[in-house]
Formats: C-alpha cells, sequence, structure tokens
C-alpha cells in the first residue's frame, strides 16, 4: 500500500443507521403532527439510536509499523495494540449472544460491526482482544507476518557486535 501499511480492511453495514433513520424520521413528523410528549422522546432516542448505530456500522483494520489498529466510524473509539505485546494470535469464531459493536467479552473485549468470524489477539497482559472481520484468515496472516517482520527487525545483528569504523 502506498501509506505504509500492509494490511488495511474495512467492513460496514449500514442497514440498521438507514431503517433507525428512517424511523426517527417518520417518529418526528408524528410527533410533529399530533404533538404528543411521548412521541417527542420516542423521536429523540430513535435519533440517538441512529447516530450511535452510524458510528458503529464501520470498523477499520490497519496492520503495519508493528502494531494493529482497530477503529469504528469516524476514528473513535479505537484500540491499538503494538505486536510485541501479543503472545498469540487465532482465527475464532465468536458465540452468537457476543453480539456487535464495542463489547466485553470473557477475559476482554471485542470490536466487531457485523457476523461471527473474527481473529482473537491473546496480550502479555493475559487480556484477550477480538477483531470481527469477514476476512479472518487474511487478517491472521497479516497480523502474524507483521508480527514475524518486527521480531526479525528487533533482534540484534552479527554485524552489530563489531566495532564501529574510525
Amino acid at each position: 500500500m502506498s501509506d505504509g501499511v500492509p494490511y488495511k480492511a474495512t467492513q460496514s453495514v449500514y442497514l440498521l443507521p438507514l431503517l433507525l433513520a428512517v424511523a426517527a424520521v417518520a417518529t418526528g413528523l408524528w410527533a410533529a403532527a399530533t404533538g404528543e410528549v411521548g412521541a417527542v422522546v420516542v423521536w429523540i432516542a430513535l435519533g440517538l439510536a441512529a447516530v450511535l448505530s452510524l458510528v458503529f456500522s464501520r470498523l477499520t483494520v490497519l496492520v503495519g509499523k508493528g502494531q494493529v489498529l482497530a477503529e469504528f466510524g469516524p476514528g473513535r473509539p479505537r484500540r491499538r495494540y503494538r505486536l510485541d505485546e501479543v503472545t498469540g494470535i487465532e482465527q475464532v469464531r465468536n458465540k452468537w449472544w457476543y453480539g456487535w459493536g464495542l463489547r466485553w467479552i470473557p477475559n476482554g473485549s471485542m470490536y466487531n460491526v457485523w457476523g461471527l468470524d473474527a481473529v482473537e489477539l491473546r496480550l502479555a497482559s493475559g487480556k484477550v482482544f477480538r477483531i470481527g472481520t469477514d476476512e479472518p484468515a487474511a487478517l491472521r496472516a497479516a497480523l502474524e507476518a507483521e508480527q514475524a517482520r518486527v521480531a526479525t527487525h528487533s533482534m540484534p545483528d552479527a554485524a552489530d557486535d563489531e566495532e564501529p569504523a574510525e
């Protein structure tokens, strides 16, 4: 890639935000026409839900420069881990009840837009971080390749033991 990132993928799902936005507009029109206070509360709740679902409808994952970055929507919320903090990388399948969005899961957290496929990072802290993806094999391969690249570059070279030339 031209920006120096060996792996970049974005998953998007816009059906839920679109449906919530349509429902918010319809409820807003109903509230305006009837003057119902309850309808105004529902309209505000639907509008807020539409905004939140829009933020969580896109997940971008970047692997490069010795790290992995996963970020929702406009760039927040986001998680970044250095790959030297990662002790294991595994392709996994989430349980359906883990859901979507930013989630707390047993022993860690998860970012997921849709689907059940993910890559799990085991961290040196003992926690896990799962990244939902529609291409788990490619993400796992990119993470492993970048982790190996970082490990190779951080190993001392035999030439480093020599005295510098004067």
